[in-house]
């Protein structure tokens, strides 16, 4: 039996390609490298949006929170394995005025969402890793939505994320130890981040379900 992976990302897991605004092929996004690395006896569900934040909906770009959207979208593709949790950049927005540890917290929201849920394998709850998302740069199209504060608080994600993982009980994975956004505009992986990211990703997940 395959093993289930559902990935539920903004939009450097939807594939986001700074330079123009399209969208990686499957084979250079993380989640079809993934998939690659991990082989057929994995199936790597995708679930990125661009835009998506953990819990408030965007007054500006007119998008719904991820915990609007995540328990539809973990009943859609029920059963799985495990979630992969991969948000809180596009929390740090000027107009959310809201710091590391709050976004953290909100991330924890989506963990207990999921940790309360039937949609294991089995009707199981399934195993859940939250992922701390990439530190931002001061660069590029996007300085004006974003800028120094939030550059900031991405510094502050790893230690904040890695709490909460721990006070939920869900495996944690720091993924700016592993890569950083382009030049561009400082916000979204490029060809050798999604590589380099997809990596490590394949190797806790094998960890956890192994």
């Amino acid at each position: 039996m395959k093993k289930r992976v559902l990935c539920f990302g903004d939009s450097n897991t939807w594939g986001y390609r700074a330079e123009d605004g399209s969208r990686y092929d499957d084979d250079v996004r993380w989640t079809g490298i993934l998939q690659r690395l991990l082989g057929e006896d994995y199936t790597v569900i995708e679930e990125g949006q661009n835009g998506r934040t953990t819990v408030w909906d965007d007054p500006v770009e007119n998008r719904l929170a991820g915990l609007t959207y995540l328990w539809p979208c973990m009943e859609s593709h029920y059963p799985f394995d495990l979630l992969v949790i991969m948000l809180g950049t596009n929390d740090t927005k000027v107009y959310f005025g809201v710091e590391a540890q709050s976004i953290a917290d909100s991330a924890g929201r989506l963990v207990d969402l999921a940790r309360k849920s039937a949609f294991g394998r089995n009707g199981k709850r399934p195993k859940v890793l939250l992922v701390s998302p990439i530190r931002m740069k001061e660069t590029g199209v996007f300085a004006h939505a974003f800028g120094k504060q939030a550059v900031e608080k991405t510094k502050g994600f790893s230690e904040v994320f890695r709490a909460t993982a721990e006070k939920f009980g869900c495996d944690f994975l720091d993924a700016a130890e592993f890569a950083e956004p382009c030049e561009t505009d400082g916000v979204h992986l490029d060809e050798t981040g999604h590589e380099k990211l997809a990596k490590a990703m394949a190797e806790k997940i094998r960890e956890i379900l192994d």
